[in-house]
């Protein structure tokens, strides 16, 4: 998988990716990342990448024939004939766990990081760009978001991390855990301030650690999210019941 990054501060990568478990996978080649300085290719000699808005009104514009030459830029060198593009903005789709999922599965993605007031209309409508959101809040670009999404992207590749199936089992994972939060953990030692482990997982019994496991994954998220609590109540009563883990 290949992500190619438009931006005007491309020192910003790859940044903390260069590190743990993806730096690692990063030098074996399970994933590429490149990036292009969007400068580059402003056609003035000040290299001039903005521009006031129409109509009036604070912040700059970045404009729509630069963001052209530097789109076309990295089309040209995605290994797809018509690779998916991405740009971050508090508008666009709240980005989740099932969409860093769906884009794992692409072989490049251009991410386009924007600055200032964003990028021309014209170039998200004429290119079909998708748009994605971290959240209710706004950034002052698109790196931090771009760096976001390919770090979650990239643990769903196959050997990024050293257990795959531990993706099934983390908040927002699949199988039982489908829409839940993650059920809390414990380690060494089993007692810490005069706080002990839970029994049960001391006990050796699997069946009866996979029944907590669940039990503490949908208290947590009834808890703490109600949102994602009121939908995997509505999914889990559409669908005929699951094998829960005996006890």
């Amino acid at each position: 998988m290949k992500f190619i990054v438009l931006t005007l501060f491309p020192e910003m990568f790859p940044g903390p990716l260069k590190d743990s478990v993806l730096g690692k996978a990063l030098e074996d080649g399970l994933w590429e990342i490149e990036t292009l300085q969007i400068r580059d290719f402003a056609t003035d000699k000040h290299a001039t990448v903005d521009d006031r808005v129409f109509g009036g009104g604070s912040g700059m514009l970045m404009k729509p024939n630069v963001m052209e030459k530097a789109i076309e830029a990295a089309k040209a060198r995605s290994q797809s004939e018509n690779p998916r593009i991405i740009y971050f903005s508090p508008r666009g789709q709240v980005f989740n766990q099932k969409k860093a999922d769906e884009l794992s599965k692409e072989k490049d993605i251009i991410l386009l990081c924007g600055r200032y007031e964003g990028i021309d209309e014209r170039v998200i409508e004429h290119y079909g760009i998708e748009e994605i959101s971290l959240g209710d809040f706004v950034l002052s670009g698109g790196e931090i978001p771009a760096l976001a999404v390919i770090d979650a992207c990239v643990r769903h590749i196959y050997g990024v991390l050293g257990n795959h199936e531990a993706l099934k089992e983390e908040s927002f994972g699949s199988g039982n855990y489908a829409g839940l939060l993650e059920y809390p953990h414990y380690t060494r030692p089993a007692e810490w301030k005069g706080l002990t482990v839970p029994e049960v997982l001391l006990s050796g019994n699997h069946a009866q650690i996979d029944a907590w496991r669940l039990e503490q994954a949908e208290r947590v998220t009834r808890e703490r999210r109600k949102d994602l609590w009121d939908r995997y109540s509505e999914q889990k009563a559409k669908q005929p019941p699951k094998k829960r883990p005996k006890k």
